[in-house]
């Protein structure tokens, strides 16, 4: 739920991520040294990052001092620890200017947390940022219910034109918002021209009144009940009315909590507001999203999260200081971990163990039951490998959808999906973990559909050309537009599992062949290399990238059941939702399914570290017990063949010729999925040692991958 546009605003400087407060800090090193303006002039002009090439660092030199900037950071003045050596981020960031013989600047080292790169120059003509300058005001805004909401209205200095409003609402807080800060963070946006407005929801930061994780949606015929959609409603009113120089027009943006907000700006929603963008946006956070997925529990997820909100008026993360798979394997279950942290009284925390199921408690959470309509103009935005709310925009989109107005542009559902990790849209590079895609996508996502979709709907200005969807096809690494997604032209196609641990698209002679393996709860699965920092931990966490890990790191375990084509001949492209149709049996009384499809790369050196990796695309997990509907769990008849048919969800992915797809099966995903017993309880997170079983699972010939296969070109 956490990313770069709803914490602290972060500066990235050739790779080096710092606060702005970081950056204005004062130096904890030794007193700055003197170097002459002739030195600090040879330094200035323009340097390209080693680790993102798209983005240029532009050093200047002013008087007797040196600073830096790039296109999305303001500038930071540099100490100067020796005539060639500079520091930033109170010490944090070290810039070592290099030369060649002839004494000619070269590029300039930069050293961060431990790590080393250098960034060549390119010439000797810095650029500066652009950064439009805003005047910043503090304000409460008064609820329905008496109730005041603090605020920031950011409005550009530069025009005295009435502007429209975007708004920002979240529970992260705002202070960090200011005229540097939003155009960090918002460029593209910034430099168009809004009055920006952010909000602390209630209960958290400045805001008055009780913080509810993912407030219950009321009933709004009720003038005195509020939630998120009313607090939405009764900012817009008090905006019109007491900020001048308005257009009359609102948007609304946000990402992950900030996304579900969003959302909820659009149900019931002011009748100022014309376009809303809910960015992977907490949906339903049972069934797809941050708690759940399909009843099996986030554990090490949910724990941390709410610890980090629920502990105090403000988020603060990064608590355990182990590995979180000893830390959770020897807590036994998730009651037994409350404990052991001292804060089992969290409202949520307590939730998750008195509504294991899927009940009104969860329902009453749920924005999708409440998508009856589109009400305004309103972009999903989602990522192919977010780790915490893949779900919820093609959920929203796919509830929507059907109520599109295509002849009305008022009235228009629109998805952009591209390869992303959460909320990484945002950031300007070209790379998720290991996978490079040529081009800054997230930049190109900004400037040629968020920025235009906001000014054609607050603004009227020409340019947003999405005529339904826009997704970034990985493989071939190409924007693909499309008229609905998924696209009218795919046909579904079966790979089976073959008994041999081969797959195809012939259905098995022998149906009654099985794959088979031990699943130990005392020796679970791990979801990503150990060891498992804290999800936010303040020093890195392999949270972020954790879904296009390599997954030969499971090699060797007897526990992961794996089937995989021959190289194929061919591409094979894939868009749409992928579905997994298992027959599986468990010598337990429960279990869960782990599915995941891989696109495995050929050994082959010149592809450098990418030879041979197993890269995943689609993935979920099933808990067995609710095979018969969410709201019932049921035990599993011993040693019985049951069908398992469950959603990896969509992709848009291109398995090249040479190429092998595999598909993985596993019963655990530890200790971000709880571990199930295998033995049927009532609640697994109040499981006892005793429960936890070893099970044999067998995959049976017959079970498949429905691939939504469009057509070559």
């Amino acid at each position: 739920m956490l990313c770069s546009r709803v914490a602290a605003p972060l500066v990235l400087l050739a790779g080096a991520v710092l606060s702005i407060a970081a950056c204005c800090a004062q130096q904890a090193t030794a007193d700055p040294v003197h170097v002459d303006k002739a030195t600090l002039r040879s330094y200035a002009g323009r340097y390209r990052s080693q680790d993102e090439p798209d983005i240029i660092l532009s050093f200047f030199e002013d008087g007797d001092h040196l600073y830096v900037e790039s296109a999305r950071s303001p500038r930071f003045d540099l100490t100067a620890q020796s005539s060639d050596t500079f520091t930033a981020g109170g010490g944090s960031v070290h810039y070592r200017f290099e030369k060649d013989a002839a004494g000619k600047v070269t590029g300039v080292r930069r050293i961060a947390d431990e790590q080393e790169s250098f960034d060549p120059r390119i010439d000797g003509r810095p650029e500066p940022n652009h950064f439009r300058p805003y005047d910043r005001e503090e304000v409460m805004i008064p609820m329905r219910d008496g109730v005041r909401l603090h605020a920031i209205i950011l409005r550009p200095k530069d025009t005295q034109a009435p502007l429209p409003f975007l708004m920002q609402r979240t529970p992260y807080g705002v202070d960090w918002a200011a005229s540097d800060s939003i155009n960090a963070e918002n460029t593209e946006l910034a430099q168009s021209g809004y009055i920006f407005v952010m909000e602390d929801i209630r209960g958290r930061y400045g805001s008055q009144g009780t913080f509810v994780m993912m407030r219950p949606i009321v009933d709004h015929h009720d003038p005195h009940a509020v939630d998120e959609s009313t607090d939405t409603y009764d900012t817009v009113a008090w905006l019109l009315k007491h900020v001048s120089r308005n257009n009359g027009r609102v948007g609304v943006l946000g990402i992950s909590y900030p996304g579900f907000l969003a959302a909820e700006a659009g149900i019931d929603p002011h009748p100022a507001v014309k376009a809303i963008s809910p960015q992977a946006p907490m949906t339903d956070v049972w069934i797809g999203d941050d708690f759940f997925h399909n009843g099996a529990f986030r554990q090490s997820y949910g724990y941390d999260y709410v610890l980090g909100m629920e502990s105090s008026k403000q988020a603060t993360f990064g608590w355990l200081n182990e590995d979180a798979y000893d830390y959770f394997l020897h807590a036994g279950s998730f009651a037994q971990a409350g404990k052991i942290s001292g804060s089992s009284d969290l409202p949520t925390w307590k939730a998750f163990l008195d509504h294991p199921s899927y009940d009104e408690f969860w329902r009453s959470r749920a924005v999708q039951y409440h998508l009856n309509s589109v009400t305004v103009p309103t972009l999903e935005v989602g990522g192919w490998w977010d780790q915490e709310d893949m779900w919820g925009p093609q959920e929203q989109y796919a509830v929507l959808e059907p109520h599109n107005q295509p002849g009305d542009p008022m009235h228009r559902v629109f998805l952009a999906l591209g390869p992303w990790r959460h909320g990484g849209w945002s950031q300007t590079t070209r790379h998720l973990g290991a996978l490079d895609f040529g081009a800054p996508v997230g930049d190109e996502y900004r400037a040629q559909i968020e920025a235009p979709f906001f000014a054609y709907y607050l603004k009227d200005q020409p340019g947003f050309d999405v005529k339904n969807t826009a997704a970034f096809q990985t493989g071939s690494d190409r924007w693909m537009r499309y008229d609905q997604w998924p696209p009218k032209n795919v046909k579904e196609r079966d790979l089976y599992l073959q008994a041999d641990g081969s797959l195809g698209f012939s259905m098995p002679a022998d149906t009654k062949a099985f794959v088979a393996y031990t699943s130990d709860p005392a020796d679970p699965v791990p979801y990503r290399r150990r060891p498992i920092e804290a999800t936010y931990a303040p020093a890195g966490s392999g949270w972020y990238t954790w879904l296009v890990q390599d997954q030969r790191f499971l090699n060797g375990r007897k526990d992961v059941a794996s089937w995989t084509t021959a190289p194929l001949d061919h591409d094979l492209t894939i868009t749409g939702d992928v579905v997994a149709d298992l027959t599986a049996s468990t010598s337990g009384t429960d279990s869960d399914w782990v599915v995941k499809l891989i696109d495995e790369y050929p050994d082959d050196p010149s592809l450098g570290k990418m030879s041979g990796y197993e890269l995943m695309i689609v993935d979920e997990i099933f808990r067995g017990r609710y095979r018969e509907g969410y709201a019932h769990p049921e035990a599993i008849p011993a040693n019985q063949p049951e069908e398992y048919t469950f959603s990896l969800h969509g992709a848009d992915h291109v398995f090249l010729k040479g190429h092998r797809v595999m598909v993985q099966v596993q019963s655990s995903w530890f200790p971000l999925y709880d571990r199930n017993p295998q033995t049927f309880v009532p609640n697994i997170m109040e499981a006892q040692p005793a429960d936890f079983k070893p099970a044999g699972q067998r995959i049976y010939a017959g079970s498949h991958i429905e691939l939504p296969v469009a057509p070559q070109p």
